[in-house]
């Protein structure tokens, strides 16, 4: 019965990819790799419109930044053990020093294989990436991580005799070094991932934004892409055991805005879910996606019905091995909802 469900399932799903007026794809014109987050719907808010699975291209900086909480370091380690499955070499400045090999385990990031370090300073993270000489036997795929930003000093600040009383050196000194940096991601093919704390922005007034990223503008002016996480909301679950019911907050759900992009249009956003001890579930994330698009009632990929639990749902997909065929499900319509807002004008001169 399993093995006719996902025979049936795989001929609609590569019918509809097929059949071109199914929907209407966007107009794809990258050609470079890329790295997926580990969410189909937060790749495809990244750059849908230029790759058909999304993702973030090679050779650029990106921050993410947000509350505590967030995910901020789930999204790092996720696109770094992507990378590394890519064949990639990971550099991971940790100034939080909160990396351990059990949670880097969970999105397949193998801390014995990459170059980890505790850096205290804003230029040790930035000279080593300048310093970084790629080798030409590897794949040319280089990732460069560090978690957070905001826990960064400099020389001035951590001299317990002077300081930084005026507290402005750590804007200078990410204004420098990424002057001096910002070439090298696109040369020599580096993706820089930084995350990065928020703090309440006192000059903002009644219309600006309440928090911002610290560290100056220098990081979000050189940053080719900019996720903000929004506040998280947790994912709470319920078991009966032994006749009484108990209830769990088991992850968090949180909407990620494409906030600055230079790779493709701004402002999209995502929701990704985070459960704890398993990282990203982008099957969840995906079944509600197409539940909520289509307005079902059920959950379902193409035009088969799964479940109406979403937990029954899950297992059916993981049982099955329809992760691929649910991942095109969603891109294909995530493309019909991006036609409708297609401009269609007639060409500038």
């Amino acid at each position: 019965m399993e093995r006719k469900r996902t025979r049936k399932l795989s001929e609609q799903v590569e019918e509809k990819i097929n059949n071109p007026n199914n929907y209407n794809p966007a107009e794809y014109d990258g050609t470079g790799t890329t790295v997926s987050t580990g969410s189909t719907l937060l790749d495809l808010a990244i750059s849908g419109g230029r790759f058909r699975e999304g993702g973030i291209p090679l050779g650029i900086l990106v921050e993410v930044f947000g509350p505590s909480g967030a995910g901020k370091t789930v999204i790092l380690s996720q696109i770094a053990g992507n990378l590394q499955a890519m064949g990639g070499v990971i550099k991971f400045h940790d100034p939080e020093a909160r990396l351990n090999k059990q949670f880097a385990r969970i999105f397949g990031l193998d801390t014995g294989e990459i170059e980890y370090t505790i850096p205290d300073t804003i230029p040790e993270v930035f000279q080593s990436i300048r310093n970084w000489v790629p080798d030409k036997e590897d794949d040319g795929i280089y990732g460069a991580f560090a978690d957070s930003l905001a826990a960064l000093s400099t020389d001035m600040e951590m001299n317990k005799d002077t300081g930084d009383k005026m507290g402005m050196r750590r804007a200078k000194e990410f204004s420098e070094e990424l002057r001096k940096t910002c070439r090298i991601f696109t040369q020599r093919n580096v993706l820089m991932v930084c995350s990065n704390q928020i703090r309440q922005n006192h000059d903002a007034g009644p219309y600006g934004m309440r928090y911002k990223s610290p560290g100056g503008e220098a990081i979000g002016f050189y940053s080719s892409l900019r996720l903000r996480c929004l506040s998280p909301q947790k994912i709470k679950e319920k078991r009966k055991i032994k006749g009484k019911e108990h209830e769990r907050v088991i992850g968090v759900r949180t909407e990620i805005e494409v906030f600055k992009s230079s790779v493709w249009k701004p402002y999209r956003t995502a929701e990704i879910y985070i459960l704890f001890n398993y990282g990203i579930d982008d099957i969840r994330g995906n079944l509600r996606y197409v539940k909520t698009v289509t307005g079902d009632t059920v959950y379902r990929i193409g035009d088969t019905k799964l479940s109406k639990s979403l937990n029954e749902s899950i297992l059916i997909v993981e049982e099955d091995g329809l992760e691929q065929e649910l991942k095109e499900e969603v891109i294909n319509l995530w493309n019909e909802v991006e036609a409708h807002f297609k401009e269609e004008r007639k060409p500038r001169r």
